[in-house]
C-alpha cells in the first residue's frame, strides 16, 4: 500500500490562504523499518496567489515573525517558486497510486489544496475515502518523533517526522495491514 503524508506551510489558516510550501513523503505505516522517502517539496509563487485572491492574514504573517530564522527564511524566500498550474501537474503525477493521503488535519491542509484545485477548475487527485488524518493517529500512542522535530515549520521535514510518528504509533498499538 502506498501512503502519501502531506504537509503544507501558509500565510493564513482558511481555505483560500496563500501557500507557501507543500513537502510530501511516501511512506509505509505499517513497516517501521523503512523510511518515508521520495520526497515532494515545492516552494509556490506568492504573488500569483494574492492576484488570485487567495489570503494572506496578518496574524499568520505575526506569527511567522515568532518562528526559528532557518524555518522564515526557507519558507519566504522568493527563489525557486512555481506556479499553481505547475504545482497541481506536478502534485498529481506524486499521488498516481497512492492508496492513503494523510495530513496533520486534513481540515487544513486538504482544504487549502481542494481549494486551490477548486480555483484552477481541475479535479483533485484523491477521493475523500482516501485521506486519513495524523493527529487522531497521534492521540492514541507516543507522538514523540514529531515533536521533536528541529525542523519544524519546514513543510518536508514536518511530512517526514508525522510519517515516522503514524509509523511508530502503528507499531506499539499492533495495526497491521488488512
Amino acid at each position: 500500500m502506498l501512503h502519501i503524508m502531506l504537509d503544507l506551510e501558509t500565510l493564513a489558516t482558511k481555505r483560500n490562504a496563500v501557500v507557501l510550501t507543500c513537502g510530501a513523503m511516501r511512506f509505509d505505516p505499517y513497516d517501521i523499518t523503512k523510511e518515508p522517502a521520495a520526497p515532494f517539496y515545492v516552494r509556490l509563487n506568492v504573488d500569483e496567489q494574492i492576484e488570485k485572491g487567495r489570503l494572506v492574514d496578518p496574524d499568520t504573517v505575526a506569527w511567522w515573525g515568532k518562528q526559528p530564522q532557518a524555518a522564515q527564511d526557507e519558507a519566504m524566500s522568493d527563489g525557486d517558486r512555481i506556479a499553481l498550474d505547475d504545482f497541481t501537474t506536478q502534485l498529481n503525477k506524486y499521488v498516481v497510486g497512492a492508496d492513503k493521503i494523510w495530513a496533520q488535519g486534513p481540515l487544513f491542509d486538504i482544504v487549502i489544496l481542494e481549494d486551490i484545485y477548486f480555483q484552477l477548475g481541475k479535479p483533485v487527485p484523491w477521493h475523500y475515502g482516501q485521506i486519513r488524518d495524523s493527529r487522531t493517529v497521534f492521540d492514541m500512542g507516543d507522538d514523540s518523533l514529531k515533536k521533536n522535530n528541529s525542523s519544524a515549520h519546514n513543510s518536508l521535514a514536518d511530512a517526514f517526522f508525522q510519517a515516522k510518528a503514524v509509523q511508530a504509533i502503528y507499531q506499539s498499538c499492533g495495526v497491521v495491514k488488512k
